[in-house]
């Protein structure tokens, strides 16, 4: 574990990892959002990017995912630049990478490298496909990973797959099983001494929690059909309504008793007896009643009547009016310097004895190459060496 001010700092506030160091590789979304949210509970994450293009996520994703961090900018197809990332493995606890299967071998820094000069780091690898199996070399993005795993073909409505702006596979099967792998192996590495290679691969990750489709195919010997699962499209009680003013309610009466208060407050009782009929034309027919009902009031009269959550009918917000809304306001879930400023997302993770820090922005690339290297015990005159040799930058 390390010592750095970083770590003291989150130390202070009770970070629960306070004290690990993780060296990020990675780009883009998954893996960037994975070490934020260990640098939110602590970690002193460093942002590694080559002396190039470096990441190439768009200014604002960038901004948003990589607060917490600080950064160096190292050129790992140089010899000395390949040392340099080495020198800060032995003091590491966690390294993250995102690039191909093979590609760190072949810059000299795959997992056996980084383990002779540190037996206890945790090495995560992320990719589209895992590091081993037919399609390992295969590229793609997160429509192909959530495709091939099966869970495309889940989301949607009986017109047919739908995309989402939440990526699924990039997000569920990339940063958080990632982020529970390192967990995982850093709690052994305190206890064994020794780290582990942890292989992630997205599509896996997306695949592994595709729990209710796999039930379907257990129950009924087939997989539902998009848009004719019980959480897709098969009952009314349960699904999305346009509002006069083209927004839309979300009704989630799955059980009887929310559906009777939500009969009693739209005062049709009649409609109750018709709660999860098992009759496809009855279900058609009702959502097609319900459809008339709330499309003839705009969403801030349903979002009066439903106000206390009265049937598990709620408003579907926009992200601004969401992080405008006071529950998550009081939940710590829009960070922001004041209202006018351009507001995070906060940490999802409560627990006792923390109490996350106001976030520092996102670093520009390289803007702690100095300080990173200087605590890993180089001087001025060797990091002003490797800069004129072009290993960092």
């Amino acid at each position: 574990m390390t010592s750095s001010s970083e770590s003291l700092a989150s130390a202070s506030t009770g970070a629960p990892l306070a004290g690990v160091r993780v060296l990020d590789l990675t780009r883009l979304l998954p893996g960037p959002l994975g070490t934020m949210h260990l640098a939110d509970l602590g970690a002193d994450v460093i942002k590694i990017e080559d002396t190039g293009a470096g990441d190439y996520a768009s200014a604002t994703v960038r901004a948003l995912v990589n607060r917490n961090k600080r950064a160096i900018r190292i050129d790992l197809k140089h010899p000395e630049g390949v040392a340099a990332l080495l020198r800060l493995c032995r003091d590491a606890d966690v390294l993250v990478e995102g690039f191909r299967p093979g590609v760190m071998q072949r810059l000299g820094v795959g997992y056996e490298a980084v383990a002779a000069v540190n037996p206890r780091i945790v090495y995560c690898s992320i990719s589209g496909f895992g590091q081993t199996g037919p399609l390992c070399d295969t590229p793609g993005h997160d429509v192909n990973y959530a495709a091939l795993a099966g869970v495309a073909d889940q989301i949607g409505n009986a017109a047919g797959p739908a995309l989402s702006n939440l990526p699924v596979a990039d997000l569920l099967g990339g940063t958080m099983t990632a982020v529970a792998g390192i967990l995982a192996a850093l709690f052994d590495a305190a206890r064994s001494g020794r780290g582990r290679h942890v292989d992630i691969a997205m599509a896996d990750g997306v695949l592994a929690h595709a729990v209710l489709p796999l039930a379907g195919l257990h129950q009924h010997g087939e997989v539902p059909r998009t848009g004719h699962g019980a959480l897709t499209g098969a009952l009314a009680c349960y699904g999305f309504y346009r509002t006069a003013d083209d927004r839309h309610i979300a009704v989630g009466a799955l059980e009887a008793k929310f559906w009777d208060d939500l009969c009693r407050t739209l005062k049709r009782p009649d409609l109750a007896p018709l709660h999860r009929s098992g009759d496809p034309a009855t279900e058609e027919r009702l959502r097609a009643e319900l459809a008339a009902i709330f499309g003839a009031q705009p969403l801030a009269h349903w979002r009066s009547l439903f106000h206390d959550g009265v049937g598990c009918v709620t408003p579907v917000l926009r992200i601004d009016e969401a992080l405008a809304h006071p529950h998550f306001r009081a939940r710590g879930m829009r960070i922001a310097a004041d209202d006018a400023a351009l507001p995070q997302l906060g940490c999802a993770i409560k627990m006792t004895g923390f109490d996350p820090s106001a976030p520092r922005p996102a670093p520009r690339a390289g803007e702690h190459t100095e300080e990173i290297l200087r605590a890993a015990g180089l001087d001025a005159p060797a990091v002003a060496a490797l800069r004129a040799a072009g290993a960092v930058g």
